[in-house]
């Protein structure tokens, strides 16, 4: 079990969020690509999902983070920014 597991989240699957604008813009299909090669990388088993900025689920879990924006089970863990593959699996990885 990986610290971030142990520490945020439970023994169920992770969930990343990838939160963006629709359509999608290249930022945001560039960090998700690279969530999800983080997750294969890794090893870990993970849902990585794509969600809208202007979202209510978004809304109501983070604000009007800016966009892209990355979350690992509920944490805000980026906005505005492109995490490399390697940021991601360190993230995961704890």
């Amino acid at each position: 079990m990986s610290l971030w597991r142990a520490t945020y989240g439970g023994a169920s699957k992770m969930r990343i969020e990838v939160i963006g604008l629709e359509p999608p813009c290249k930022k945001c299909n560039e960090l998700l690509e690279n969530a999800k090669a983080a997750v294969a990388d890794s090893g870990i088993e993970a849902e990585v999902v794509k969600l809208w900025v202007l979202s209510e689920e978004v809304r109501e879990k983070y604000g009007l983070p800016l966009s892209p924006a990355l979350a690992i089970d509920g944490v805000l863990v980026a906005q505005g920014k492109v995490y490399s593959v390697e940021r991601i699996t360190s993230l995961l990885k704890g």
